[in-house]
């Protein structure tokens, strides 16, 4: 029996794994896709976005949102079970798409594809690890020599990053129209000595990507986990006691633009590793989304709130340990 193929998006927050997913499925050459996504926090953004995405074959009942968790985790409790269930169905999906939270390490999610209960019916088509180039360069992951000096350093950030980047099959280094020539060319080169022999790095605006290149790469992934080192292979667990993440509710926005102003100087002085989510703008009949990296904000109307929605404006906060959640909120709402 032809096992189903199955392919892990991974990146950092903010990379771009939500737009590659939107792109995949917009360009699913007739094929069954089914996602599961999953989230950072108690608020299902990403997972939202893609169920009003509008595109054709794309049911609401396909995508599965997995919030408040992380599947490197809740395999057994939450990744198994939806995985079954999505293959039991009467017309089962011809590929699967997962999207992992941003801070979620790959492998152990890939180890799960040799439980017993699905093992023999689908596989790891192939990881893609998608890069947020700008924040590359910037030196987002990497050591100063300030934290180098510090007594039993480490640094989750590029813990997380180098494991996503480790057991990758494929790359996409993305936001190219974010970096000039000199600065990409160094990126990738610094990406490339990152990875195992073989592993490509394919350079990405937008993270659109040909799905002919990224899907159908027959990696096997669950059979070739020995050569995916992870700087947690040692440890009984993986948890994110170095990360957080609230939700701030907002009244109705007059000025989006004044917020968004606003928001740079609260990311910035705290130190905010992404801020997403959704406003209400007063006298507009769409839902505003805000989605911030860093201090790169974008923002833009994507439909009309429902009939029985209630109109409401909630922001996500993720960074690492120890913002202060009453600071933030009140610079926020000021």
């Amino acid at each position: 029996m032809r096992k189903v193929p199955a392919t892990v998006i991974t990146g950092f927050l903010g990379a771009g794994k939500t737009t590659l997913v939107r792109h995949l499925m917009e360009n699913n050459q007739g094929r069954r896709i089914a996602l599961i996504v999953n989230e950072f926090g108690d608020v299902g953004v990403d997972g939202d976005l893609l169920a009003s995405c509008g595109v054709a074959g794309c049911q609401e009942d396909d995508i599965i949102e997995l919030a408040n968790g992380c599947l490197c985790c809740t395999v057994a409790d939450e990744f198994l079970p939806t995985m079954q269930a999505l293959l039991d169905r009467p017309n089962p999906p011809d590929h699967i798409l997962i999207e992992t939270s941003g801070l979620a390490l790959p492998k152990p999610l890939v180890k799960a594809f040799h439980w017993p209960e699905i093992r023999t019916r689908v596989t790891v088509d192939g990881v893609l690890a998608v890069v947020d180039g700008a924040a590359v360069a910037a030196g987002r992951f990497a050591d100063t020599p300030e934290m180098m000096a510090q007594p039993g350093h480490d640094n989750p950030l590029e813990e997380v990053f180098e494991d996503q980047l480790a057991c990758a099959d494929m790359v996409l280094l993305n936001k190219t129209d974010l970096l000039d020539g000199g600065a990409l060319d160094a990126t990738h080169a610094e990406l490339s000595a990152k990875l195992r022999p073989g592993v490509r790095v394919i350079r990405t605006s937008r993270s659109a990507i040909d799905p002919i290149v990224a899907l159908g790469l027959s990696a096997a992934a669950e059979d070739d986990l020995a050569q995916r080192p992870s700087h947690h292979d040692t440890e009984d667990g993986h948890d994110h006691d170095d990360f957080e993440s609230f939700a701030v509710s907002l009244p109705e926005v007059a000025d989006p633009a004044a917020l968004e102003a606003k928001l740079i100087t609260v990311i910035a002085a705290h130190d905010i590793l992404r801020l997403k989510g959704f406003l209400a703008v007063s006298g507009k009949p769409a839902r505003h989304v805000v989605q911030a990296v860093g201090t790169r904000i974008e923002r833009w109307f994507d439909r009309p709130w429902k009939g029985d929605e209630q109109r409401q404006s909630r922001l996500v906060v993720i960074g690492e340990k120890g913002l202060d959640r009453a600071a933030i909120e009140t610079a926020i709402l000021a």
